[in-house]
């Protein structure tokens, strides 16, 4: 055995040229890689003992795509483009051996082999645009002459995979092993190159794109389809493009158009916000400072308090994944409701072809009932998920504490009161924390986990460890009111009160924040939640809009009315009791109502809680400004292709934000906009949020 690099080994086994990769943990297309498939194959092609080629992967995987560490520098030689020229050229049969995953730039090594041998585990997929990218190494012109056009759009728009045994049938894979992978493999291209002759290669085919060429409102189709998912991205399209190129244009042709398109996008913003938020997704999750010998705490069995939306959507996440749950209500009638709405839940995504009757039956049976909260005495973990009143959670935890075994984990679903004076009615504070779900709970990816003052690092492993473990994003914060996300929103949120107040209606404020965006504007968005959230009917303030909508029983969505008219779709409308309710609040105030800019609008929604994300980074709330990205993309719809608040900030200039921010101040003489000393000194600097 030769080894032509680190990554790659040569060996010929029984006239067969063996490139054996090596690059763990996925087998990325490092240069060692590349460097090594293209030496091994220009040896093989040169070596009168092998009749043919096998790249075969060590480790739990095929090729599962680029290094994107090289994203940032730019890689080295040689250029993936002229490995797979190499491969592309050779007269010799290449058999790709493929086991886990062939993604992006691994699919297009494969397709530039004659033949693919798969187990019937692997996937195979194009995942590039979740990068905000598309596949550019000849992806979008070879997959659709093996897959068809239809097929290879709905891959390359989602970045969905697909099975191995899907890819055999399309004729992605050529032969499915059940046995030794490598060894069946070997025989297969003994096989070929034993049968002589020319051997097919994907670029030459192009029977496949014949339907679309009949048929090119496929193309239309699927941007259609796709108009309202995809609204904003750019990358989407760009496939779309490339695969139209696939269609019309020769096969050298479309690899130009490929080549160019993806060079827009990888140098434009939006791939740059995604690839960013690609590292900060996974950077969310490791916690410095932590003991090294904290020891993650084990999780059998939980405790939900509280069977409403919330506490239903919360059980579901721990069903899901096999964890028995116990939930307690106050009624019978209610704790019947919630768990018909849980089953309901579960139906209905059987219906959907989601989810068998069978598992259905397996989860509603995961989750049992009662009324008494002595029977979470054997929960390792119990979830608080009951209204935000701190007398009433402050009850909920001196009761726990008498009931709770040692080492149980006490936790709130607050989303914005002080877990410490929670913590404080218990003898073991240590064992309190905050986990915050998104509703509804058991969909939104996001978990804010709340470190507390005397939280232990145990506890705070087990709390990020567990997330994962349900398959939610975490995002580890400190105690302050409304912890990252809601205390960020409330910035928007006042300020998007202020815009209407001086005459900017509020359907122009909701249209700027959904043409930026985001999947709702900030009225929109109070609708949705219910306007009496919060809202005390005994204290209600009359210069308060919101307080005056509720009082005439307009609470939102749930209403059919609210800042908006719905009607039985649920679909918004202006409603001119709104604007005259602020052009009232606003007479009494004193505040002159005109026409204002989209761009102030804008300015005025977004510029706070970049203001605020650099307070809380400076007080310590959030760990880095990365974390407060993932937690607006994962819990309030901040468009991913501008990568978060923060990063938003930085692609804008610190500057220039502290430029705006300064102009606010001094122009309102309100504190609201007194800049963050840490936005002073980084833009000063020159410098960025890190």
């Amino acid at each position: 055995m030769v080894a032509l690099t680190s990554m790659v080994d040569y060996n010929v086994e029984e006239g067969v040229a063996v490139l054996t990769l090596n690059n763990p943990p996925v087998n990325a297309l490092s240069q060692g890689v590349r460097q090594g498939l293209k030496d091994g194959v220009e040896k093989a092609l040169a070596d009168d003992s092998a009749q043919a080629i096998l790249v075969f992967c060590e480790g739990r995987t095929f090729i599962a795509g680029a290094d994107i560490s090289e994203f940032s520098s730019g890689p080295m030689e040689p250029n993936f483009h002229a490995v797979l020229s190499t491969m592309d050229g050779s007269p010799k049969p290449i058999v790709a051996a493929i086991h886990g995953t062939a993604l992006g730039g691994g699919l297009e090594t494969a397709l530039c082999c004659n033949y693919r041998v798969a187990v019937g585990s692997a996937k195979f997929g194009l995942p590039e645009v979740n990068l905000g990218l598309l596949p550019g190494a000849g992806g979008t012109q070879r997959l659709p002459r093996v897959v068809g056009v239809e097929k290879t759009l709905a891959m390359v728009t989602s970045g969905v995979p697909i099975g191995a045994a899907e890819a055999h049938k399309l004729g992605l894979v050529d032969q499915l092993v059940e046995g030794d992978l490598r060894a069946e493999a070997l025989a297969f291209a003994k096989d070929k190159a034993a049968q002589g002759g020319s051997h097919p290669r994907v670029r030459d085919n192009d029977d496949k794109l014949q339907s679309a060429k009949d048929n090119p409102e496929i193309f239309a189709a699927t941007r259609k389809m796709l108009a309202r998912k995809t609204r904003g991205f750019l990358a989407p399209e760009y496939n779309i493009r490339c695969i139209e190129a696939a269609v019309n244009q020769p096969f050298d042709e479309g690899l130009k158009t490929e080549g160019k398109l993806f060079a827009e996008l990888m140098s434009g913003p939006q791939s740059q916000a995604q690839q960013y938020f690609f590292f900060s997704e996974r950077q969310a999750g490791k916690v410095p400072g932590l003991a090294e010998d904290a020891k993650e705490l084990p999780i059998a069995k939980v405790g939900v308090i509280g069977g409403g939306l919330m506490g239903g959507g919360i059980s579901m996440n721990f069903a899901n994944v096999g964890v028995p749950v116990t939930i307690v209500e106050t009624s019978q009638e209610a704790l019947d409701r919630g768990l018909g709405t849980i089953r309901k839940n579960y139906e209905n995504t059987a219906r959907k072809g989601r989810l068998t009757e069978e598992a259905v039956e397996q989860r509603c049976g995961l989750i049992q009932g009662t009324l008494d909260m002595a029977d979470l005495a054997d929960c390792d973990l119990i979830i608080e998920a009951v209204f935000e009143n701190m007398a009433v959670k402050k009850d909920i935890f001196t009761r726990l504490d008498g009931i709770a075994k040692q080492g149980a984990i006490l936790a709130s679903n607050t989303s914005a009161l002080d877990l410490n004076e929670i913590a404080s009615v218990t003898s073991r504070p240590e064992s309190v924390i905050g986990l915050h779900f998104f509703s509804p709970a058991n969909v939104m990816k996001l978990l804010e986990v709340v470190r507390g003052d005397k939280t232990s690092d145990a506890v705070i492993k087990t709390g990020m460890a567990l997330a994962k473990r349900i398959r939610k994003v975490a995002v580890l914060v400190g105690v302050c009111p409304g912890f990252v996300g809601n205390r960020i929103l409330f910035m928007r949120q006042i300020e998007a009160s202020k815009l209407a107040l001086e005459g900017a209606p509020i359907e122009q404020v909701d249209k700027v924040l959904f043409d930026f965006g985001f999947p709702m504007g900030a009225f929109q968005m109070g609708d949705l939640a219910g306007l009496d959230l919060g809202w005390d009917k005994d204290n209600s303030n009359p210069m308060d809009v919101k307080d005056r909508l509720c009082e005439l029983g307009r609470r939102g969505q749930k209403t059919g009315a609210g800042f908006y008219d719905y009607d039985e779709k649920r679909m918004p409308t202006p409603a001119p009791v709104t604007a005259e309710l602020f052009a009232e609040v606003a007479a009494a105030q004193g505040v002159t109502q005109g026409d204002i800019s989209d761009e102030e609008i804008l300015d005025r929604c977004l510029l706070p809680m970049i203001n605020e994300g650099a307070k809380i980074l400076d007080e310590g709330i959030a760990v880095r400004a990365s974390d407060i990205d993932v937690t607006y993309v994962y819990g309030y719809g901040w468009p991913v292709y501008r990568g978060g608040p923060m990063h938003y900030a930085n692609s804008l200039g610190l500057d220039k934000v502290l430029a705006k921010i300064r102009h606010y101040h001094e122009s309102t003489g309100d504190d609201f906009w007194a800049p963050s000393p840490l936005l002073v000194s980084l833009a000063e600097q020159g410098k960025r949020f890190k």
